[in-house]
């Protein structure tokens, strides 16, 4: 197997977590535009992707954008789009679902042609998002749905989304488990971070295989997870929530541990340099 630095020197992609990678909450880090700017002296290209699918991609780019971020809809993918991709493929019966989300999640499933039920329609499935403005109602109208045996499934599996505020922000993970105690099923699918479908799309778009992407993210259950069973080169930045790691003891080991993404960006030059 190829050592650290040839597998920094094959690298021609880099897929980027957010929030706790190159921002924390709404403060992007002072090293995220350096980064970006080595990134394209290298001729290397970047992605961003995120399980956070409260957004949507035009949402997200015009977030980036406000923190100084030259992004586009291509370079953006969410977990949504994972989910939509899947349901597609592997769910074409599927054209009904109930949606605990927000109303940009729920227009991202209208755009892909999927008609959104209301609490008066009967679904043909329950798919869970992350939802900022839950509603009590509705997380008992889709635990009804799941407990009458219609399929579930999950955005992604994140139990907190990152947050600047003295809050815990409680994400699709976390309603997922509510819904599974009240109901005794789980989601038969969890599509996002660390399924490896979700870098696919990238993998295609810009021709590469998985030894040329580095998957750069700041949990190891999600992101290092996913680069591991995509076979990605996974690299863990200590700059988001889960730090050094603690508490994640089952899962996989990254390729390259840094402190935060300038001394990933040392770690390239060096590499590709010798």
């Amino acid at each position: 197997m190829a050592g650290t630095a040839e597998r920094l020197r094959q690298l021609r992609h880099v897929a980027l977590d957010m929030d706790g990678t190159i921002y924390h909450g709404g403060q992007l880090f002072d090293t995220t535009l350096p980064f970006l700017e080595l990134l394209r002296e290298q001729g290397i290209g970047y992605s961003f992707v995120t399980n956070n699918c409260s957004r949507s991609r035009a949402q997200y780019v015009a977030h980036l954008q406000e923190m100084g971020i030259d992004a586009s809809l291509e370079q953006l993918l969410t977990s949504a789009d994972a989910t939509i991709a899947y349901l597609k493929c592997e769910k074409p019966a599927i054209r009904s679902i109930y949606v605990i989300g927000t109303e940009s999640l729920r227009a991202e499933f209208a755009a892909a042609g999927f008609k959104v039920a209301s609490n008066d329609d009967e679904p043909d499935a329950v798919v869970v998002g992350f939802d900022t403005a839950l509603r009590y109602e509705n997380l008992c109208r889709a635990s009804y749905w799941v407990r009458e045996g219609k399929p579930f499934f999950a955005t992604h599996p994140d139990m907190f989304c990152p947050s600047d505020a003295p809050l815990v922000l409680v994400d699709c993970g976390a309603v997922c488990a509510c819904i599974q105690s009240a109901t005794g099923r789980a989601p038969e699918a969890v599509l996002g971070k660390p399924d490896p479908r979700m870098l696919a799309p990238v993998l295609q778009r810009y021709e590469l295989t998985a030894d040329q992407v580095a998957m750069v993210g700041d949990r190891l259950y999600t992101d290092m997870a996913m680069a591991v069973r995509a076979g990605a080169f996974g690299v863990f930045v200590q700059t988001g929530d889960g730090k050094t790691g603690a508490g994640d003891a089952d899962a996989p080991a990254p390729d390259l541990v840094v402190p935060g993404l300038a001394e990933f960006g040392a770690a390239l030059v060096a590499a590709r340099s010798n």
